[in-house]
């Protein structure tokens, strides 16, 4: 392939960030200056138990007044919902979340718990799915997990990889403390000069649920 081809080829990707497990006080707030920097916008998903605290609730706030959308990732991050028909159980890691988020929820957003990021049935059972579309969510997956928490400096690479391998690549990343978004700029920036598009949007493939309605594949 010519350089020329290639080049275009780059041009054609599209990038669509997301962040999970947050917001810490020590973490996000550098993210949102590292992103308000290159002019993106991102997706984060909080857990319903981790906003609670007046300070964490403010930086989603700043989050969401600078353009980031909020999304649901469970209350408790604790149960795949793939593995239990249980509505209660699915209520309380949905619902209660939900509510927890309140007015900072952009749209109804929902992350499942993956348990390291794996898709597959363990994600969403039966009675999630009924309960996401009964409720009007959107379920939000993922096609490039680099692992940021447990390497932190060379996670940019895979996560350039996946990039480079992808039409439109969702990639997700922690705003947790491990040190690892210190090298989101050098990601950024490398995916800037490779020419790919970041977007707010989400790619078609990696939506199941769109405000209720799921793929016929799903279940």
């Amino acid at each position: 392939m010519s350089g020329s081809d290639a080049s275009g080829d780059a041009r054609a990707r599209r990038l669509t960030l997301s962040f999970d497990n947050g917001p810490w006080p020590q973490v996000t707030p550098a993210v949102l200056d590292v992103l308000a920097s290159f002019g993106v916008t991102a997706t984060f998903f909080v857990c319903g138990r981790d906003i609670v605290a007046p300070e964490r609730r403010a930086i989603l706030e700043r989050a969401k007044a600078a353009g980031h959308r909020i999304g649901n990732h469970t209350m408790t991050h604790t149960v795949e919902l793939g593995t239990t028909d249980d509505p209660d159980v699915v209520r309380r890691e949905i619902g209660d979340a939900q509510a927890a988020l309140g007015t900072l929820a952009s749209e109804r957003f929902f992350r499942p718990y993956g348990g390291g990021g794996v898709l597959g049935p363990r994600l969403l059972g039966r009675e999630a799915v009924r309960y996401l579309c009964d409720g009007g969510y959107t379920c939000v997956l993922w096609n490039s997990v680099p692992r940021d928490w447990e390497d932190t400096a060379g996670w940019p690479d895979r996560a350039l990889a996946d990039v480079r391998r992808q039409e439109w690549t969702l990639v997700v990343l922690h705003d947790i403390p491990t040190g690892a978004m210190t090298a989101l700029p050098r990601f950024l920036e490398q995916a800037l000069a490779d020419g790919i598009a970041i977007v707010p949007t989400l790619p078609p493939d990696c939506t199941p649920i769109v405000r209720g309605v799921a793929d016929p594949t799903l279940r």
